[in-house]
């Protein structure tokens, strides 16, 4: 099923993880994939694993996000090589983790300059084309931190906010066709959960009532479903992926 044919997409923080499941899901799901990373290497690596049809509709583009002359370059490099973006899906996000009394300023500066500022870097240079156009799907990835975790207090605030704007973004574009969601995922089984000390996994695992680890690709189809028009009167929502762990 191709149910994003003739979608431009950008994708940021493709190179891995989460963002590189995404990006591969909506290939398959016939989008053209701007993937959108801070590192190019990992980008060139993402595009070997990509298969030999997905990679003829998939382009790289190395881009800071919490820059904004980066994020504005890179935009208009993708709408004049691919075409307008009809889809936005702002993955891209960090971790600086330490307990409050602890915490460094930049830990805190950083986190919020990518996590929350790169995704106002994007959608304000999207947002213009989408509203001349009366169509744009915009994904926002929040995480269930947002909902209180310890040592993440930057984190959890970053992503709390990014709830709160996806909520206020959506209300404004709606009139204009455009759909603002977004995804809190729990516990994923990317590169970053490896460096976990089993006895803390196991303490992760015993509070997931399904017992595992979502896999990326079970939240690259939720952030394909919210691009595609199955979703046409969902807007505003906050999706949680924890496996029932926020239910």
């Amino acid at each position: 099923m191709e149910r994003l044919r003739d979608k431009i997409a950008v994708v940021t923080g493709a190179g891995r993880g989460i963002g590189f499941a995404v990006a591969k899901r909506l290939l398959e799901e016939g989008a053209t994939v701007a993937m959108l990373d801070i590192n190019r290497s990992i980008l060139d690596e993402a595009l070997e694993k990509l298969g030999t049809g997905a990679k003829l509709c998939a382009y790289k583009y190395e881009c800071n996000v919490a820059d904004r002359e980066s994020v504005n370059s890179v935009v208009a490099a993708v709408e004049q090589q691919l075409g307008p973006v009809d889809i936005l899906v702002n993955n891209a996000g960090i971790t600086r983790d330490a307990m409050f009394h602890k915490m460094l300023d930049d830990q805190w500066d950083s986190v919020f300059q990518v996590n929350l500022g790169g995704i106002y870097n994007c959608c304000k240079a999207v947002i213009e084309g989408m509203r001349n156009r009366k169509y744009g799907k915009i994904v926002n990835f929040a995480s269930v931190s947002a909902f209180g975790n310890i040592g993440q207090t930057n984190y959890g605030a970053s992503k709390a906010a990014v709830i709160g704007f996806t909520k206020c973004l959506a209300k404004e574009t709606a009139r204009n066709n455009i759909t603002v969601n977004a995804i809190a995922p729990s516990y994923v089984n990317t590169e970053m959960l490896h460096a976990v000390p089993d006895n803390v996994m196991e303490k992760f695992l015993a509070a997931i009532p399904l017992g595992r680890l979502a896999e990326p690709e079970e939240v690259a189809s939720v952030c394909a479903f919210l691009c595609s028009d199955d979703s046409s009167f969902v807007t505003g929502e906050c999706i949680v992926v924890s496996g029932g762990s926020y239910m």
